[in-house]
């Protein structure tokens, strides 16, 4: 069964503009979630789904310069956007990423897909039921979820944000969460403001060289040890969809 990672980039943000390029010990933060993602075991397709937006030829640039696919379409019609880069890359399974999260961890990835893969579910995700930091969000799920989706939802809140016409549908679609042994869902390790980009910047600091090794146990060490690290960004609200 082929699994196929989308990430949906784009350069336009309200709060932090070309966010996914900004650069960390070097490297602008979509190659160093790209890097992470690439140790995945359980990914076959790596593609970044970005806008028709002369802003987001950058985007195109960077996947060209580091050979990464790349599938261009509406900015505002999310879920026809990956409905068209599926339509062009193909996968039996998907995994929805998006590109605000720099320090996600591949064992966490692999984990959320194989609990899919082994369960009779049709969407699966590790944030139904939040238990891992915000930054480490994992969606998984069918093909079929995916067209149905792409066929029936109406409302702008399910083409803006791709899935929530399945994990909203109960009835529709049988819908599993994965959820960690501990509760670190206080921490927020996504980039959506210049504070989020502070604190990870931090963390990718300490492994600055071999940032890929920061895996979630790491970090939670790294926050406990440094609790003012926490105040930074801990008010910051994330958008309601």
């Amino acid at each position: 069964m082929t699994v196929t990672a989308i990430i949906q980039a784009r350069m336009g943000s309200s709060r932090l503009p070309g966010k996914v390029l900004k650069e960390i010990n070097g490297k602008p933060l979509l190659l160093h979630q790209i890097n992470r993602l690439k140790k995945c075991r359980k990914i076959d397709n790596l593609v970044v789904a970005t806008t028709l937006e002369n802003q987001d030829n950058q985007l195109v640039e960077f996947c060209n310069k580091y050979n990464i696919n790349v599938f261009r379409g509406s900015e505002e019609n999310v879920l026809e956007r990956y409905y068209g880069a599926w339509n062009q890359f193909g996968g039996e399974t998907i995994v929805r990423l998006t590109s605000d999260c720099p320090i996600i961890d591949p064992d966490i990835v692999d984990e959320t897909i194989n609990y899919f893969l082994i369960n009779d579910f049709d969407y699966v995700s590790n944030t139904l039921e939040r238990t891992f930091p915000r930054g480490l969000d994992t969606e998984v799920f069918t093909a079929k979820a995916l067209k149905n989706s792409y066929k029936f939802a109406i409302l702008d809140r399910d083409k803006e944000h791709v899935t929530p016409y399945i994990y909203t549908n109960s009835d529709k679609f049988r819908l599993g969460c994965y959820k960690g042994k501990e509760n670190y869902s206080k921490y927020r390790w996504t980039v959506d403001t210049k504070e989020d980009f502070e604190l990870i910047n931090l963390l990718l600091n300490v492994y600055k060289g071999k940032e890929t090794d920061l895996k979630l146990k790491d970090a939670i060490k790294l926050m406990e040890a440094n609790p003012q690290w926490f105040e930074i960004n801990h008010e910051i609200e994330q958008k309601k969809i």
